[in-house]
């Protein structure tokens, strides 16, 4: 026993090397991120945060109204939104949104295409699986640190870790979904002379797009489930006054808080599956 513990394998050691070796050689890519995921974030913010809330309202019932069809729904989201104005958090609701919007948009970005890969090459796939797993059940704490030396401090760091936790969902939904593609289809589309691209926009992506839907309302949940832990790192947006009724041991605050991550939740939720149950 004493033998095992005198010769400690240095993993943390060898990852904090590679940590500050990626610090001195690349940080120019990693400015080049913090410049355009900053750009995204203003943009997102300015479209949510330019509009009076009270228009804003109207907008989010109006597209609950064209995914849903239903008054009852229309009218329930008009009063959680209108919940949350009055109980005062309509700006760091819109930063919460803001930071869900842009890491699944990059999410899906970055996810479907190489889902898309490795649903082509199940060799890679096998390597790549592993990775995914480490990605997912890896504390999220945990990429916190890399996060705030690639990054500093503010909403671009908590991105980046939401990113990182929540992609695997969007590759392992796309990937499932073009295995899953039929053979007797493929054969069909290939004995009338479809080259693989043609393939690919034709009959995979058709047949996947319930798959990957699916992997697109995931990854929205989770990364709001991300806002508490980004705001550890400076994100603004409902994390924060979460944060702060921890430390100040405020319940009055963290029930406040949490009843409106609660709401936006159900919102999103319902908006985005509300079509699947349709049809």
């Amino acid at each position: 026993m004493d033998f095992l513990t005198d010769n400690k394998i240095p993993l943390g050691k060898w990852l904090a090397d590679v940590v500050d070796w990626m610090t001195a050689n690349l940080g120019f890519i990693f400015e080049g991120l913090e410049i355009a995921f900053g750009t995204v974030i203003e943009v997102m913010l300015t479209v949510l945060q330019w509009p009076h809330p009270l228009i804003m309202v109207a907008i989010i019932t109006g597209l609950a109204w064209f995914m849903r069809r239903s008054f009852t729904f229309c009218a329930l989201t008009a009063l959680g939104l209108l919940f949350i104005i009055n109980q005062g958090y309509w700006e760091e609701t819109t930063e919460t949104l803001t930071l869900v919007l842009a890491s699944s948009l990059v999410c899906m970005m970055l996810g479907v295409p190489l889902g898309i890969y490795l649903g082509h090459h199940p060799r890679a796939y096998s390597w790549f699986r592993p990775v995914l797993d480490l990605m997912q059940t890896l504390p999220t704490f945990v990429y916190l640190i890399p996060a705030i030396i690639f990054f500093g401090i503010g909403m671009v760091p908590g991105l980046v870790a939401t990113v990182v936790f929540v992609i695997p969902a969007a590759i392992r939904a796309t990937q499932l979904g073009i295995v899953s593609t039929p053979e007797d289809l493929l054969e069909c589309g290939a004995s009338f002379g479809a080259t693989k691209s043609q393939l690919l926009r034709t009959i995979e992506l058709p047949h996947a797009m319930s798959n990957i839907k699916a992997g697109l309302t995931q990854t929205i949940m989770l990364s709001l489930s991300m806002v508490v832990i980004a705001a550890l790192v400076g994100a603004d947006g409902l994390g924060k006054p979460v944060v702060r009724a921890l430390n100040t041991v405020n319940s009055s605050l963290g029930f406040e808080a949490g009843m409106v991550i609660v709401v936006v939740a159900i919102l999103l939720d319902r908006i985005l599956t509300g079509g699947r149950e349709k049809s």
